[in-house]
């Protein structure tokens, strides 16, 4: 909720309240007179002439609140500046234009507000009031400033009489008004008992809580930034920053500490005879303070950190934020009982399909009873017929005899054909017989024809029952069967991926383990040619430093020129020749032995790096 739906929900008060006539017009006149005053309490020029250019088209009639409207947005709220002016100054006019025509109340009355207390809860209703016009407030955020009040009388809140409350007729659940909480709070219903002052001082700590954004105050002892020495100071926090004054009337300003995100709280240890102290560290200076018990201390820190984070979000009353949290989940109370009421209907329609089916089933009924009854008087007609067929059968038995008897005298003449009239009677009474046995046989055919009828109808809805169901079921065994399948064999082609994976781990394992082997061994083997190389090469340095001697001052070597025109063969025991001898051969044996270091060497460095370029490399 910004600053101009703040603004718009008193000025709503105020433009009614101007309404005698309850029409939703108000004259130009009062309108001026309005704008001139809210020009005034917000610090903004005032253009008398605006008014009248505005509303040229229509100068002689009133001003409804969609005309007066756009004026206000344009001449008036658009040149609002935030922090220009004291919101409270505008509550108090719009408080002052539509108390004397809505607040009517008894003064000599014991448990009527002071006119100051019923200003402040005017304002706390607007604060939690819905963003809706006319503008009311919902039972839960009733029950929620009267907990607050409640609380902070120290006393427990009594829900019984606001359900009371709102159970009367006259009572609206969508919400009430401010003029029906102010009823409500007047008549001591939820204060019955409670001293007027503990009352308003109760509205004034929850109006400056929600309205005036103070999220903690009280006193604490702050240490000097200059003399540091300790003061008791009266601490006033809000989201933005944190005051505090030489006294509880808060008239004499101390200082201010503007909070940010670069703000923090920690907890100090005791010293210098305080306890229960810690800090509120800033980019340029560290305050240090101290409270009077643990809990206080404990409180102070949480509210100064509740701050700090709603400044880092970007709010600026964490009572909106809290309204806000509120009213969404009233929302999501209101969707989850609609959703309930439609389950509701869902079912009341299924159930009210079921009646119908019952009805229509008892229908069935009643018209298979109808048909049962026509049937019976069916046979009833059939058996009738059939009396009147015997009874004319027994008339002209009757007047077959009569008729014998009349002419016995001829019947000598006519016996032949007496004969064949004995005949036909015999034969017209066999054919009685057979067709009562045939009426009979047929009734019995009509009446099973009936009975398996009703018997395949009723085993054909129990099939056709029987069948759906287990359609579904094969259905449902179907997909469980394909789900399964698809499980197994994802299953399957995973364990024989991991099991090749651990199949191929393992050979390169092994084979890294063989050439490691092979490398130990050769390294071994090298290390072991290398000492045994070292040994022969110190042993043949001993040899040639002991055979080496040096030459004496009387020997000379033969020139190089006069080498072949004066060679002779020197003996074998020239010690000239065994020395040199001795020197050829020491030298091929060295040169012999360094090939093979070299060699061994070489061969070393190449194992060495085979090994370090690739140990997972197969020979």
């Amino acid at each position: 909720m910004d600053l101009r739906s703040e603004l718009l929900k008193s000025i709503w008060y105020g433009f009614t309240a101007l309404d005698l006539e309850k029409s939703g017009k108000v004259s130009k006149s009062q309108l001026k007179v309005l704008s001139h005053n809210l020009c005034t309490v917000l610090s903004i020029p005032h253009d008398p002439v605006a008014l009248e250019e505005h509303f040229r088209d229509d100068d002689d009639g009133p001003v409804s609140s969609q005309g007066y409207m756009p004026y206000l947005n344009k001449y008036i709220l658009d040149k609002v500046i935030e922090g220009s002016f004291i919101k409270e100054n505008v509550d108090e006019l719009c408080w002052t234009l539509t108390a004397k025509k809505n607040y009517q109340t008894d003064k000599t009355s014991s448990t009527v507000l002071p006119e100051r207390d019923a200003f402040r809860l005017w304002c706390i209703f607007n604060f939690l009031s819905e963003d809706k016009y006319p503008l009311v407030m919902v039972p839960d955020e009733v029950e929620y400033l009267l907990k607050k009040i409640c609380m902070a009388m120290t006393i427990e809140f009594n829900c019984v009489e606001l359900e009371d409350f709102f159970s009367q007729d006259s009572v609206q659940h969508s919400g009430i008004t401010v003029w029906v909480f102010l009823e409500m709070m007047n008549s001591g219903k939820m204060t019955r008992g409670i001293d007027k002052s503990i009352i308003s001082m109760a509205i004034e700590e929850v109006y400056r809580e929600i309205v005036g954004d103070v999220l903690k105050e009280g006193y604490l002892w702050k240490k000097g930034q200059l003399r540091r020495n300790w003061k008791e100071r009266w601490f006033t926090l809000r989201p933005s920053n944190l005051s505090y004054y030489s006294g509880e009337d808060r008239k004499d300003c101390q200082g201010h500490i503007v909070l940010d995100g670069n703000c923090c709280v920690e907890v100090l240890p005791d010293r210098d005879g305080k306890r229960c102290m810690f800090c509120l560290k800033t980019l340029s200076k560290t305050y240090e303070m101290s409270a009077s018990d643990t809990k206080q201390r404990q409180e102070w820190t949480t509210a100064i950190q509740t701050a700090i984070r709603l400044h880092v979000e970007g709010k600026t009353s964490l009572h909106k934020d809290l309204k806000m949290k509120r009213r969404e989940q009233r929302e999501q109370r209101e969707k989850r009982r609609q959703s309930k009421e439609e389950e509701l209907q869902k079912l009341r329609a299924l159930q009210e399909e079921r009646e119908r089916k019952l009805e229509e089933l008892e229908l069935l009924k009643e018209a298979q009873k109808q048909a049962q009854v026509l049937l019976e008087q069916d046979e009833q007609r059939r058996r009738q017929q059939h009396e009147q067929l015997q009874q004319a059968l027994e008339v002209q038995l009757r007047e077959a005899k009569e008729t014998r008897v009349s002419m016995q005298a001829e019947m000598a003449l006519k016996e032949e054909e007496a004969e064949r009239q004995r005949k036909r009677i015999q034969e017209l009474e066999e054919m009685q017989k057979r067709l009562e046995e045939a009426l009979q046989q047929e009734i019995k055919a009509r009446l099973d024809e009936e009975s398996f009828r009703y018997a395949q109808a009723r085993l054909l809805a129990e099939e056709e029952e029987k069948m759906k169901a287990l359609m579904s079921l094969q259905e449902e065994q179907e997909e469980y069967i394909l789900k399964t399948q698809r499980e197994k064999q994802e299953l399957k082609q995973e364990m024989e991926v991991k099991s090749r994976s651990l199949d191929e781990a393992q050979r390169q394992l092994e084979e890294v383990r063989a050439n490691r082997h092979r490398v130990d061994q050769d390294v071994v083997a090298a290390q072991r040619k290398h000492r045994q190389a070292s040994t022969n090469v110190k042993h043949w340095n001993v040899q040639m430093n002991r055979l080496m001697r040096p030459i004496g001052p009387g020997e000379k070597r033969p020139s190089l020129g006069s080498s072949f025109s004066s060679f002779q063969m020197p003996t074998q025991r020239d010690p000239g020749l065994r020395l040199r001898r001795r020197s050829g051969s020491e030298d091929q044996d060295e040169e012999s032995k360094e090939n093979v270091v070299s060699r061994a060497g070489s061969d070393l460095e190449k194992r060495h790096s085979h090994k370090s370029n690739g140990d997972m490399d197969i020979p």
